[in-house]
């Protein structure tokens, strides 16, 4: 009787996390905070996840309906060959995404996983039932207006569906597959895929309809790169340097940013020797290349300076505004 009054008492979120701690009935108070952490970070993530894949779709759907659809435009991709079919044999786009995109499904789960997949399932039969089901007026009539913001708002749906954790055109997926199959570039095979659909545009719908649906095709992958690799473009920067101290001091009070410093050996010296030497490691956005390499000038003109570029980053200091 204590004992059901006592768990009565107990948050409805501790019950749900000492039912998942297995076995462990008097789990540590570390313990369940380590797991409402856990808990609270997966419910947030697959809400923010939820409204992107939701915005994405409706974007999507306004490039199809508003732009591409009405004036017999098509794209790259699954979604092009949805749109090129459904031209020609009169067949529902929504039918046709749903179709086309099984075998990629499958695909999906295969080799990426059964999240992603499961995501991905949602996401295109909310893409069909809002291209079956959600009215849009035509915005324009003017062949490159709908080339170009047709592509936008697909490649801008495409996008925020991606950075929800799943896609709504199964091309990709296809990409990867085929790339670990036959030992080429995911570039190279998507290229190939979608010259191969804008030559059967042009073959049943015209040359010009190909071309502009080829500017369609740019405009969207744009606009899809942008948004998965943000506003800023980063910079990995790996400088070695007889004056360490001097650099690090740099990088943190002039620079404003985060630092690494790992332990190596110069390989070759200038009379051949080895001997330890500390590695730099920063990040830093484009803009900020050039103060970067005046101040290594100033320190040590000969210090050797790697930069490669990188897709995003997460912590530290990078996205922080940097100091004064």
């Amino acid at each position: 009787m204590n004992r059901k009054k006592t768990n009565e008492n107990v948050p409805l979120w501790q019950r749900v996390i000492r039912n998942q701690v297995k076995g462990d009935v008097k789990a540590s108070d570390y313990i369940l905070a380590k797991n409402y952490r856990s808990l609270k970070v997966t419910v947030r993530r697959l809400l923010k996840d939820f409204v992107l894949i939701a915005l994405g779709i409706l974007s999507a759907t306004f490039g199809l309906k508003g732009f591409l659809f009405t004036n017999h435009f098509i794209d790259g991709g699954v979604t092009g060959i949805s749109l090129l079919i459904s031209f020609v044999a009169k067949v529902p786009l929504y039918l046709l995404i749903i179709l086309l995109n099984i075998p990629f499904v499958l695909l999906a789960f295969k080799i990426i996983g059964k999240q992603f997949a499961i995501k991905t399932v949602f996401s295109i039969a909310g893409l069909a039932a809002s291209v079956a089901f959600i009215s849009f007026p035509d915005v324009t009539q003017d062949n490159l207006l709908v080339a170009v913001f047709g592509g936008f708002f697909l490649g801008a749906g495409i996008g925020l569906v991606i950075r929800g954790g799943a896609v709504i055109d199964g091309t990709e997926v296809l990409a990867i597959y085929l790339s670990r199959k036959l030992g080429t570039t995911i570039g190279d095979i998507i290229i190939l895929i979608n010259a191969v659909i804008f030559l059967t545009a042009a073959y049943f719908l015209s040359i010009e309809i190909a071309l502009y649906s080829i500017i369609t095709y740019l405009a969207a992958s744009k606009t899809l790169d942008f948004l998965i690799e943000g506003i800023d473009e980063y910079i990995a920067v790996t400088i070695v340097s007889v004056r360490s101290d001097e650099m690090r001091e740099m990088i943190i009070q002039v620079m404003g940013r985060g630092v690494t410093v790992f332990s190596g050996k110069r390989g070759f010296g200038k009379r051949g020797e080895t001997r330890e030497v500390d590695i730099l490691y920063t990040v830093i956005t484009r803009l900020e290349m050039n103060k970067l390499s005046t101040e290594i000038e100033k320190i040590e003109p000969g210090a050797f300076v790697v930069m490669h570029r990188v897709k995003d980053t997460k912590g530290g200091m990078i996205k922080k505004k940097p100091l004064k």
